[in-house]
């Protein structure tokens, strides 16, 4: 029958007779499926120009929507021991709670009396302040006493000066005298001696007018001299008058010296003074800083550093803690040749990692188990994984999410973006084109306004 034998077979056997051939060979079960297959063409055509929403889709986690709703670990700004603690983990605290207790670990610091004593040093510092200003003051007083005694000097040796003065116009006027009268003796003791030759006066009064005329010239010898020593006077005032202003300069500098010594020293003990002030206050601080409190209501979610006696470095996490009051969110992640398409109130659907969902990205309308959400920040700077960071928040508009939903469930964005038909998406697929960029509605309408 299969003709694979190089034996023949007389036998003509009709098939037709029988009916399993009957049912084998002459039933026409192919036209039922030729009619399935155009069917299924007619359907698959039909299916081709349904509508498809064009998505991005993204892999991220729930966090919160602001950075201080956050879960963070609190540190100490101080190295330290640890020494109590007055929470457990999962324990509920309020805003300024004592969360636990540290203490010192540096010897600068060990002093339990510290600060008492700092405030004795600034209380010292602070009275050699006073003494040297009630010093500066003095000198200031020396200083005018002596400005004071130098002009009173200053004007005595002026008037010594005037008085020279007018004792020399008096004895120049003397000597003037003197010599006038010493003329005319000499002319009185030349006629004597004329009438003497002549006869006519006696040799007795020749000598009387040469012993006057003796006696002028002594006189105006002597004027000459009281002259000559009222200009040596006026000389000497003159001298008076710089000695006296010479010696109290340097008297004056000599106290100015020892003021400007003083207030440097009062500069240098204020410094100290601040100086003191700021450690104090230093201290002060770092008293506070041995309780660390909690920063805003929240739970203890897990003791970073639980044993008692442990020592830790400054900025070494210590606790960590979960804001009680917080809006939740989604980030999630988008490759940068999608970032153009994503905008501020962008539609996305997500799927929390935990919630049964039926996801058909083609059709969002008909998924079940997604939540709505909407773009509220996109990120400007590309993150360390290669990829756009974009933030959603709940969409108001859509039913709320789960509320036992935490921060840093998994989480499957689905960002909606145009509808097309489902050929021109396999077509883009098919070439590895982006999807369609488009501008959304609000900005359209902005623009045209």
């Amino acid at each position: 029958m299969l003709d694979i034998s190089n034996n023949q077979s007389e036998l003509n056997i009709d098939l037709s007779k029988y009916e399993s051939g009957k049912a084998v060979l002459f039933r026409r079960h192919f036209k039922y499926f030729n009619r399935f297959l155009a069917g299924f063409a007619a359907l698959l055509l039909v299916f081709m120009f349904l509508p498809w929403t064009q998505n991005i889709t993204g892999n991220g986690n729930v966090t919160t929507l602001t950075p201080d709703q956050r879960p963070q670990t609190l540190q100490s700004p101080i190295p330290g021991k640890l020494e109590e603690w007055f929470v457990r983990e999962g324990d509920f605290v309020k805003k300024g709670d004592t969360i636990l207790r540290i203490s010192e670990v540096k010897n600068e610091y060990f002093d339990p009396n510290l600060i008492e004593r700092t405030t004795k040093q600034i209380d010292a510092k602070a009275s050699a302040v006073n003494s040297y200003s009630f010093k500066i003051g003095a000198l200031d007083s020396q200083i005018a006493a002596l400005d004071a005694e130098r002009a009173v000097k200053y004007r005595q040796a002026q008037n010594k000066l005037l008085q020279s003065k007018q004792k020399v116009v008096s004895d120049s006027m003397d000597l003037k005298a003197a010599m006038t009268n010493l003329n005319i003796a000499q002319i009185k003791n030349d006629r004597s001696i004329t009438l003497f030759q002549a006869g006519i006066d006696s040799e007795a009064k020749v000598e009387d007018t040469r012993l006057k005329l003796q006696e002028t010239e002594a006189k105006a010898v002597s004027h000459e001299q009281k002259l000559l020593q009222s200009r040596n006077d006026v000389l000497n005032s003159q001298l008076e008058l710089g000695r006296i202003v010479q010696e109290f300069a340097e008297k004056v500098a000599k106290a100015q010296s020892e003021q400007f010594s003083a207030q440097s020293s009062q500069f240098d003990t204020e410094a100290q003074v601040s100086k003191l002030l700021t450690d104090r206050t230093n201290y002060e601080i770092r008293t506070g800083l041995y309780f660390i409190t909690a920063p805003q209501d929240g739970y203890i979610n897990k003791a970073i550093i639980g044993g008692i006696g442990e020592t830790f470095k400054e900025g070494q996490p210590l606790v960590n803690i979960m804001p009680s009051n917080y809006d939740l969110a989604v980030e999630t992640f988008v490759e940068p040749i999608d970032l153009p398409l994503m905008h501020l109130g962008e539609k996305v659907r997500v799927q929390f990692d935990g919630w049964p969902a039926i996801v058909f990205s083609g059709w969002p309308n008909v998924s079940y188990g997604t939540y709505g959400a909407k773009v509220v920040a996109v990120e400007t700077f590309i993150s360390p994984n290669g990829k756009y960071r974009i933030l959603l928040a709940p969409d108001e508009s859509d039913h709320e999410w789960p509320v036992d939903l935490r921060a840093g469930s998994g989480t499957y964005t689905i960002a909606l973006l145009e509808d097309v038909p489902i050929w021109y998406e396999l077509w883009r697929r098919s070439n590895g084109f982006p999807p369609n960029y488009y501008q959304p509605e609000t900005k359209d309408n902005a623009s045209k306004k």
